[in-house]
């Protein structure tokens, strides 16, 4: 590979210090030297020409698992200047599945979340995954966390019940060889069945064995709106009686009567430090969220899995009663009805996978129903039916103030929590999280600094994930680098969702140009780094 020398840029190293004007020579896939001014020495000459060049930007939370199969350039991602990419999150994996009943199950509970998921995208264990991968060729490094469903799926099943000692192990076990092929953790998914069905002494105990293998705990917690706090102290207590890191997934609070509970549950975060216990957050800048329409269910009604729910949607008795708990609410504070808190205007169906139900994309939930002539619920009721529960919904949820809180605190790390779904109509931050914070909630908004704009989205997660030889630009460091423009903008919007940004210019993977000038040049220098393959 010939030596590159990108020449007179402003250089933002990562860690929140001032920007500084200089030359960066790469050689062999590494940062060789950085100097107000290095000679050409037959190098490929990249005239920044006072554009600023930062680490590559980390993706700390996202969904690309399937992505990455199909699009190995992962041009949404490379063209908002990602170099590397956390997948595995929420409880989904796409392994380990250790026989052909787990892979079944799996394979129907990924498709959950980013629709129909092929038998061949299904995989035995990490190893399997990665030899595809790598074996196509990506564009981006991949961390992969370990998916807690798919370990109770091997072991349990869509079984609503304790796990006992004796499945704890076999997971533990079963986990235990997926952190030693590399995998950077496990994540937890307590709102999404099978992960719900899990309690406290299940989940320590794999948190022990995340801890013994070097790894972190990612946790989208039971509730983000009236069980919040609760929720919080739960995945708190984990950390504590394992000892092992945590990063608590998308921190927010939804619908109207929580607002305002951000600055406590960073409390409890703060309080957990002091006390000795490793812990952070990720959050998106949206005060919109996205997931899958079983999300309005309660997370019983996904027992026995989604064959079972559409039992018993066809039992008038069981259908009235789900009905009552969507539109009413549970009466429990800490188990609280979507529907209930947010209302159906304010659920919008972004992506379905039966042709059939295709128009109904990018309308709100009532106002699909009133065309269709039939209410919210049994529109619903007939997504589950029609469409296996594979609907893709944004959730307008949030509170302006509670998210500018919570992105600006110290502790906080970017991802984009993106849901990929090609031909649909996803959540803007698929194609727009990197640039809004970079741009506008920069530049206009003033949520930050540049330097500290581009620290959340390097260093921060470098260091929480363990990728020592990223998220910094320093010599001997892997070339992973992005150039952008002071004019970097978003461009995706809620109408208009699918809009790369504008203002970055040239991506690097490991020296690699996987963007230039603004286009996906096809080069696939990525790989799957992060866990023991790392350290």
């Amino acid at each position: 590979m010939q030596p590159k020398l990108i020449r007179n840029a402003r250089i933002l190293d990562g860690t929140g210090a001032p920007w500084f004007r200089g030359d960066l020579r790469i050689d062999e896939g590494r940062i060789a030297a950085i100097a107000p001014s290095l000679p050409a020495d037959n190098a490929e000459i990249v005239e920044a020409d006072g554009r600023y060049l930062a680490p590559g930007f980390i993706d700390a939370h996202c969904h690309d698992d399937i992505a990455f199969l199909r699009e190995p350039e992962r041009p949404e991602k490379a063209l908002q200047g990602v170099t590397s990419i956390v997948v595995g999150n929420c409880s989904f994996s796409l392994y380990p599945a250790p026989d052909a009943p787990a892979a079944e199950l799996l394979r129907g509970h990924f498709s959950g979340l980013l629709g129909p998921t092929a038998p061949d995208e299904i995989f035995a264990d990490l190893a399997g995954y990665r030899e595809r991968l790598e074996g196509q060729g990506i564009a981006l490094n991949l961390v992969s966390l370990v998916g807690h469903a798919a370990l109770r799926l091997a072991v349990l099943g869509y079984e609503r019940r304790p796990a006992t000692a004796a499945e704890c192990a076999k997971m533990q076990r079963l986990l235990a060889a997926q952190l030693a092929q590399g995998a950077a953790g496990l994540s937890l998914g307590l709102v999404y069945p099978p992960s719900a069905f899990a309690e406290a002494a299940e989940l320590t105990a794999l948190a022990e064995t995340v801890q013994a293998g070097g790894g972190l705990l990612a946790a989208h917690v039971r509730s983000y709106d009236g069980g919040l706090l609760p929720s919080i102290e739960e995945f708190i207590a984990i950390l504590r009686a394992s000892g092992v890191p945590g990063l608590l997934s998308h921190l927010q609070s939804t619908g109207r009567p929580n607002f305002g509970k951000i600055p406590a549950a960073l409390a409890l975060l703060e309080a957990a430090r002091t006390e000795g216990i490793d812990i952070s957050f990720d959050m998106y800048p949206y005060p919109a969220g996205s997931s899958y329409v079983l999300q309005l269910l309660p997370p019983w009604a996904l027992e026995g899995g989604v064959a079972q729910l559409q039992s018993r949607l066809a039992d008038a008795q069981a259908r009235a009663e789900l009905r009552k708990w969507v539109e009413e609410g549970s009466g429990d504070a800490h188990a609280q009805s979507k529907i209930a808190l947010i209302g159906w205007g304010n659920v919008l169906i972004s992506g379905v996978g039966n042709p059939s139900l295709k128009a109904l994309e990018g309308q709100r939930m009532d106002a699909a129903a009133l065309n269709l002539g039939i209410t919210p619920f049994d529109l619903l009721a007939r997504l589950v039916e029609e469409d296996d529960g594979q609907t893709a919904i944004v959730m307008f949820q949030q509170d302006e103030t509670d998210l500018r809180t919570a992105c600006c605190h110290r502790l906080h790390m970017v991802g984009s929590d993106g849901l990929p779904r090609p031909g649909t109509r996803p959540h803007p931050r698929a194609f727009g999280t990197f640039p809004r914070i970079l741009g506008p909630l920069r530049r206009d908004a003033h949520w930050y600094t540049l330097e500290d704009a581009v620290r959340r989205m390097t260093s921060v997660a470098a260091q929480r994930f363990g990728l020592t030889d990223r998220g910094v630009v320093r010599a001997g460091m892997t070339a992973d680098l992005v150039l952008f423009e002071e004019s970097v903008t978003d461009r995706a919007t809620f109408e208009d969702p699918v809009q790369s940004p504008s203002g970055i210019t040239h991506v690097w993977v490991a020296g690699e140009a996987v963007v230039a000038d603004s286009h996906v040049t096809g080069a696939r220098p990525g790989r799957v780094i992060g866990g023991a393959a790392t350290r």
